[in-house]
């Protein structure tokens, strides 16, 4: 089979590999020159791999069987028009790995606008401690593809899927499906909520009776799924074949399968029965939206038939993930906290609603015309002083300015050296931008390390 892979990143060289160890024929093609390197050049040589940096060749497109497209390659790219045209099949990394899983295992697949990558770190963390072998892959971890050949029938994969990964399968089904939320995000790649509503979904469409689909019921979206009211997805109704599970902070909404919490503690219910995992003050996490992300997990590993002491102990131990509200430091009674993953509103929302008042919040990104409306009442409540910095720093100012004391930062680096001199005994430096990291910084993992550099240098 002649196969053509669009993208040179991770996902996209290891579908390569993986399709050349398969014994396929294979094109890459990269449209950013800058991608281009002497390694990656050497490796797809060695590898029998042809390539083109800088361009995506339209001509003669018809001699492929597939297409392999990377995460992030909008549906109107010309390539992908062309494609379309040609009627030649387009899948994601996500999808050829599955499709050449070396052996039958357990998949565990987690998507949602905010939270799936903590809750699937989270999960990974639970099967490793009740002793079972793990692979966490997708958008985080390895890439689905590296391991796909390698895989035993021992292994478990928690795969964290984004919308851009799930709009591309075919045949992809996980054993349990995990949908945290879902709000307005990647628009401009989907073209409407309701086609990115309808992405996030598909984590379900090949799910059997046996499969599970676990779902936040107090998410305003999914709760009008479940309702089955057409409106929240162009006017289709979107269901699923899976047994469905629950999660919520209210045990009421709970009446099938489902965790929630009840008098301090998280409860798993099924069918009649109630079984006390853990108190909720045990989960290490900060905020609110980290018992959702408990919740989803619990329901998941009970599945999976891991026991309640097992699950106990790893939630307990969890130390998080990096710059989702990652604890850098406590100076002087300050607390430090890189929260750089939260790329959008609604992740900074989550944010500030973890912590009481007296945050020091530090916010601004890449230009992008962000709604902060839903942030105001947290605003007032809690922040005592925004620092904005980057390309969005004069709208943030402008929006709050009114409601709390501002200041307009250069850059990073001189928002937290303000952040530091401003804060007191007990407050929280929050780094919590709201916005995508792409003005200054390469991603925001970059942004989080720039600003623990700063907050460590501080004596």
């Amino acid at each position: 089979m002649k196969i053509l892979v669009i993208g040179s990143g991770k996902s996209g060289l290891s579908a390569a590999l993986l399709a050349v160890r398969k014994g396929h024929s294979v094109f890459l093609t990269e449209l950013n020159s800058s991608a281009e390197t002497p390694e990656l050049t050497q490796k797809l040589e060695e590898n029998g791999i042809g390539y083109e940096f800088g361009k995506n060749s339209l001509e003669d497109l018809g001699q492929y069987d597939l297409c392999i497209t990377s995460p992030g390659v909008p549906p109107n790219a010309p390539i992908i028009k062309e494609l379309e045209y040609l009627k030649i099949q387009i899948i994601s990394e996500i999808e050829f790995a599955y499709l050449n899983l070396s052996a039958k295992v357990k998949i565990i697949g987690i998507t949602g606008t905010n939270g799936k990558t903590t809750t699937a770190t989270l999960m990974a963390h639970i099967i490793a401690h009740s002793g079972r072998s793990v692979k966490l892959v997708g958008n985080v971890g390895l890439p689905m593809a590296e391991v796909a050949d390698s895989v035993t029938e021992d292994d478990i994969l928690v795969v964290e899927l984004s919308s851009y990964q799930l709009d591309r399968i075919d045949k992809f089904r996980p054993d349990v499906a995990v949908i945290m939320n879902i709000t307005e995000d990647h628009l401009s790649y989907h073209g409407s909520y309701e086609q990115y509503t309808k992405a996030k979904w598909k984590i379900t469409s090949n799910q059997i009776a046996d499969n599970l689909l676990v779902l936040n019921c107090d998410d305003e979206i999914l709760s009008s799924i479940i309702d089955k009211k057409p409106q929240v997805s162009g006017g289709e109704i979107l269901e699923t074949k899976a047994k469905i599970g629950f999660i919520s902070l209210d045990s009421s909404k709970i009446n099938t399968i489902g965790v929630s919490q009840e008098n301090g503690n998280i409860v798993y219910r099924s069918q009649q029965q109630k079984e006390e995992i853990m108190p909720t003050n045990n989960v290490p996490l900060y905020g609110e939206h980290n018992l959702y992300n408990t919740f989803a997990t619990v329901i998941a590993a009970k599945y999976l038939q891991i026991r309640n002491e097992d699950i106990r102990d790893a939630v307990a131990s969890f130390k998080g993930v990096q710059h989702r509200l990652e604890v850098v430091r406590d100076l002087h009674g300050v607390r430090f906290i890189n929260d750089s993953k939260a790329t959008n509103v609604n992740s900074s929302w989550y944010a500030l609603n973890s912590f009481d008042e007296n945050i020091v919040w530090i916010a601004g990104g890449l230009l992008s015309g962000n709604d902060y409306s839903i942030l105001s009442e947290l605003v007032e409540s809690k922040v005592k002083y925004l620092i904005c910095f980057g390309e969005e720093k004069n709208r943030l100012f402008d929006k709050f300015s009114g409601k709390v004391k501002c200041f307009l930062a250069n850059n990073l680096i001189e928002a937290t050296q303000e952040a530091a001199v401003a804060a007191k005994p007990g407050d929280t430096v929050l780094l919590s931008p709201a916005c995508k990291s792409f003005d200054e910084f390469v991603n925001f993992e970059h942004r989080g390390d720039v600003f623990k550099q700063v907050v460590n240098s501080f004596v």
